[in-house]
């Protein structure tokens, strides 16, 4: 199982798809302090998490993000993090990994630095994040990309994996754009239909002349598409959402996903390990019998589960069928 703490709303970017509409003005106020954050990791290892990632905002930014790393680890947790890059110095990155920080995954949308930069929203980021790259590789970190696919972008997918396998990364997970947030207003960007499903075949038999990890994010029919190709996978499910994953807020809101503005509650006022037992939304998600529409009579439910937060978007109800399904 794995879990989401964004542990700041403030970012030194300001990227025109966040999730959490972070920005260098975010308020920060009544975030979760040190004190409280090294209470939820506790939380967080008695609920039978083994993964977390630190993410934001932009989890460099926390002064204590070291401390958090550390602490994780010596709960007996696998500490990761989700960064843009651009303030990972080489002494940042040593220092992580001195902590126990095992992978990072930074954010590159494009090998075009003037595409990159205006999707990030600053001007030189494109350069600083590859240079942030290069400091986590030397200090011995797992390094992940994470690229955001746009109907813009995706013939950038190709070309990424081609330059970053040369460069000794070890994993590209292209995430499918979710319209929330920042990017609510950016559907018509969204990959969809034959185009959505052609990228994740493309993905999918990449991976066969690559010894780079790429998985489709965000895009849950990539398992039982790889099932119908007899393409072995070592993932379990597509959308994990409210199964084996979720995310807490900076503020301590415990949402499903990211890119799922539905609350479960608050750590400040229950037990994150309470919260995850007990939830009736998190119930009901591990109920596939729940799901509705396509998605409720699918036989693949178990593997797939349809992005819940696509669903949430384009229907206002989280247990709907996934609207861009090639079963039809």
């Amino acid at each position: 199982m794995l879990i989401s703490w964004n542990t700041t709303k403030r970012c030194n970017l300001f990227c025109r798809h966040c999730y959490r509409e972070s920005g260098p003005q975010a308020d920060t106020s009544g975030e979760l302090t040190t004190a409280e954050g090294l209470s939820l990791l506790k939380e967080i290892k008695a609920a039978g998490f083994h993964l977390l990632i630190l993410s934001g905002g932009e989890p460099l930014l926390r002064d204590d993000i070291v401390e958090l790393v550390a602490a994780a680890k010596a709960e007996g947790l696998i500490p990761a993090m989700g960064t843009n890059g651009v303030l990972l110095t080489p002494d940042l990155a040593k220092a992580l990994a001195s902590a126990g920080l095992r992978g990072i995954a930074i954010s590159v949308d494009s090998l075009d630095p003037a595409y990159h930069d205006a999707f990030r929203g600053q001007s030189g980021a494109y350069a600083k994040t590859q240079a942030g790259i290069e400091n986590a590789l030397a200090a011995g970190l797992r390094v992940q990309i994470n690229l955001t696919l746009t109907e813009q972008n995706q013939g950038e997918f190709d070309k990424m994996v081609s330059y970053y396998e040369q460069k000794g990364v070890h994993a590209i997970h292209p995430f499918f754009l979710v319209p929330t947030g920042r990017a609510r207003s950016m559907g018509e960007e969204e990959l969809k239909a034959s185009a959505y499903f052609s990228m994740i075949r493309n993905i999918l038999e990449r991976q066969s002349s690559t010894a780079l990890e790429l998985k489709p994010t965000c895009a849950p029919q990539f398992m039982p598409m790889a099932k119908e190709l007899g393409l072995a996978q070592r993932f379990t499910r597509g959308c994990l959402a409210g199964t084996a994953y979720c995310c807490i807020l900076p503020h301590g809101d415990v949402h499903v996903c990211p890119y799922l503005p539905v609350a479960v509650g608050n750590v400040r006022q229950t037990p994150f390990s309470a919260l995850w037992r007990d939830s009736g939304i998190f119930n009901k998600l591990r109920d596939f019998a729940n799901y509705e529409g396509r998605c409720g009579q699918c036989a693949d439910i178990a593997i797939c589960g349809g992005c819940r937060a696509r669903a949430y978007f384009y229907s206002g109800n989280y247990l709907a069928e996934e609207p861009w399904c090639f079963r039809r």
